[in-house]
């Protein structure tokens, strides 16, 4: 039951080329940094990532996208990354962009083992309809666009189907975190790294504070031990700001 392994590089050594994550994180929030830049160390490549964005220059996944690491990334928000612009545009990446409440619940169902659901989100737009892009061709044309979603009528209105996400490992940070592998996020970092922890086939996190079985209370567990795999007690890392806003 004791799932601490000795070190970031132990956790990610078994992480392949053309592996597929699930990151936690929401903005700079809640990133599982160091896990991060220990697969960076490793060298895995041709990765696939779910994430609600993809970190910006030198922080995050922003770290992995900057080495050509990621060849295809699901999310929501990616506009404070200038690589992340231009290896789109210029054919490099393939990028599927999609609501993030529909973000939340792919991942959710996917940990709850549901492989689809219907969801009034993206009804009418290219979501649905298809023709989103999903890979450049370099030269500004489409060179793979998204393809057309099943819409159904229930009740009057139109729902899309949506599928589920599951990914092969699923990297995530908690504020404190047990031996067996409960773990508790502190504020935002609750948006997206809960989701995350559950929809991967291999859980890895760490953690800023480890503790004993029993030491935390049930009622605050928002991760059960169930879902994480492997636990990595991580000290000193940094929590960078986004955007910095002060008085004058």
């Amino acid at each position: 039951m004791d799932k601490v392994v000795a070190s970031a590089a132990a956790a990610v050594a078994d992480i392949g080329d053309g592996a597929s994550l699930a990151v936690g994180g929401f903005g700079l929030c809640g990133v599982p940094s160091v896990l991060i830049e220990a697969l960076l160390i490793q060298g895995a490549t041709d990765l696939s990532t779910v994430s609600n964005n993809c970190g910006v220059a030198g922080v995050g996944l922003g770290l992995l996208l900057a080495k050509r690491r990621i060849r295809r990334t699901t999310g929501s928000y990616v506009g404070e990354n200038k690589e992340f612009e231009r290896q789109f545009l210029g054919g490099e990446l393939e990028v599927e962009l999609i609501p993030q409440g529909t973000l939340a619940e792919r991942l959710r169902a996917g940990g709850a083992g549901i492989p689809a659901f219907y969801t009034p989100a993206g009804v009418g737009s290219g979501v649905a309809d298809g023709g989103l892009p999903v890979r450049y061709d370099g030269s500004g044309g489409i060179a793979e666009a998204s393809p057309p979603k099943e819409v159904r009528e229930f009740g009057g209105s139109q729902y899309v189907l949506e599928r589920a996400i599951v990914c092969d490992f699923a990297l995530v940070h908690a504020v404190c975190g047990d031996r067996h592998g409960n773990l508790v996020y502190e504020k935002s970092a609750a948006n997206f790294n809960p989701l995350c922890a559950a929809a991967g086939r291999i859980t890895i996190a760490q953690v800023e504070e480890l503790v004993e079985p029993g030491e935390i209370d049930p009622m605050t567990v928002h991760t059960p031990g169930i879902f994480v795999q492997r636990v990595v007690h991580v000290t000193g890392i940094d929590k960078p700001v986004e955007k910095k806003t002060v008085r004058a």
